[in-house]
């Protein structure tokens, strides 16, 4: 599974990038305009740092501006995936980009049905919000497994990129299926980090080694 994370905190992804966990970037209008930075000046330090797919994210609603959008965030790095929204002018858009070579994210995905036309019109991914869904009662995790069992039974090179991750076992979950991506914000990928058992054991690590009086420096 490729970890993206879902951020525009620049000093975020490059302690992360150092990780070598880090595959991509997703950003969206929100978190750019949280940023207090230039949105292309943004997206330009972003793909510097991480050499995987970045997400930039069109503000247009119709087919012609989101192109022209398009056009200008293509220009910025080799590695800036278009984000279109899941509408028929976003889903226009997707096919128009797609056939010209450039990876296209489709984003805010809520059904299987949805997911299929967005894969038909050639998306690179496809981003369904889980955390948004189990807010609202529904399961976000069976859309995903609904999306990937349709996904697997036809020639679809689209990747499942699962979004609106709240916490750690959204991510597990999402693997244990098969999904290819998780985009995650930086705070629940630290925390994939953390088992109580593993501090446990490197503090009785550190108290014997304390005891022997020795340095390996």
């Amino acid at each position: 599974m490729k970890f993206f994370i879902d951020t525009a905190d620049i000093n975020e992804i490059k302690d992360l990038a150092a990780t070598g966990m880090v595959d991509g970037v997703t950003t969206n209008p929100s978190l750019a305009a949280k940023s207090g930075k230039k949105f292309l000046d943004l997206v330009a330090e972003i793909c510097a740092v991480v050499p995987g797919p970045v997400s930039a994210e069109v503000t247009a609603l119709d087919h012609e501006t989101m192109m022209k959008e398009a056009a200008v965030l293509r220009k910025i790095a080799k590695n800036v995936t278009i984000k279109v929204p899941l509408t028929p002018d976003g889903l226009k858009t997707c096919k128009a980009l797609s056939d010209d070579g450039a990876m296209v994210n489709v984003t805010l995905c809520f059904s299987p049905a949805q997911a299929l036309l967005a894969a038909k019109a050639g998306a690179s991914f496809i981003s369904p919000f889980v955390g948004r869904l189990d807010d609202i009662g529904s399961s976000g995790m069976d859309l995903i497994a609904d999306i990937l069992t349709i996904y697997e039974s036809y020639d679809f090179n689209t990747e499942v990129l699962v979004a609106s991750i709240r916490s750690p076992m959204h991510v597990v979950d999402a693997a244990k299926m098969g999904a290819h991506v998780a985009t995650m914000p930086p705070s629940t990928l630290r925390q994939l980090f953390n088992h109580p058992l593993t501090d446990k054991g490197l503090k009785a690590f550190m108290d014997d080694w304390a005891k022997t009086g020795q340095s390996i420096l």
